[in-house]
């Protein structure tokens, strides 16, 4: 971890984490992105697995697909209680019916997200249910890099104690950078972990880079370094560190 970084706290203090899903593209890449929040994830692909493992590791919180191959979500929550008391439950589904919505409510969900979801609007919402629930601390430590700053509660920004205004794409995408302070992240990375991989299109990520760049760059030293053919990488320079 690079020593100008903190990522302690970012996500509900290393909260376990229990994902079933049955499609192991959409479980992989859950896991890939709750483990970069700062979750402790483990993964299973129907409700017999996520008793196994629920009973093995003792989720603070569980995020459940409500179709599964062997029993549908809504049922297996009650099971997953069983094994954990309040276990609060994020259900993911691709139905986003009112009718389908109440029915998750009613099987005991603390929130509901559909299919194509966003992943920071995942991380989000399970940061938000677990200081609900009294699981997690009340506020995360910000992220920090030289003299820039990412206060995710706040969902503010700051460059030398200046604020910096973001859209909620930015704020993902330098949060993303941030998290990965002096490593080069290629643009297929981005794609993935910030857009959810719903697009293979790069020249978005040198759009939002270079939106990044006027509002962070201009604050200050260049942060936000182009790995020619590869990627991008949040570091200082080397004539900058001198």
């Amino acid at each position: 971890m690079h020593p100008h970084l903190t990522t302690e706290g970012s996500a509900g203090g290393g909260a376990r984490i229990l994902i079933v899903e049955d499609d192991p593209n959409i479980l992989e890449l859950l896991t890939a992105s709750l483990e970069l929040n700062g979750f402790t994830a483990h993964g299973a692909a129907d409700a017999r697995a996520a008793v196994r493992t629920a009973g093995t590791h003792a989720p603070d919180i569980a995020m459940v697909d409500v179709t599964l191959p062997d029993r549908s979500g809504l049922k297996l929550v009650g099971d997953l209680r069983g094994l954990v008391p309040d276990l609060p439950v994020l259900f993911l589904t691709a139905r986003d019916t009112v009718e389908d919505r109440l029915a998750g409510f009613r099987a005991g969900a603390d929130d509901y997200v559909t299919k194509p979801f966003s992943l920071e609007e995942v991380a989000f919402r399970l940061r938000a249910i677990l200081r609900r629930t009294g699981r997690a601390e009340d506020r995360a430590e910000p992220l920090r890099y030289a003299d820039l700053e990412l206060d995710e509660d706040a969902h503010e920004a700051r460059r030398d104690g200046h604020p910096v205004r973001l859209s909620p794409t930015e704020f993902a995408l330098l949060r993303y950078l941030l998290l990965n302070s002096g490593r080069t992240v290629t643009k297929s990375q981005i794609l993935e972990q910030v857009w959810g991989g719903q697009t293979e299109d790069t020249r978005v990520v040198e759009t939002y880079i270079s939106y990044l760049r006027r509002k962070v760059d201009s604050l200050g030293r260049p942060l936000i370094q182009t790995v020619r053919g590869i990627g991008y990488s949040l570091r200082l320079t080397r004539e900058d560190r001198r």
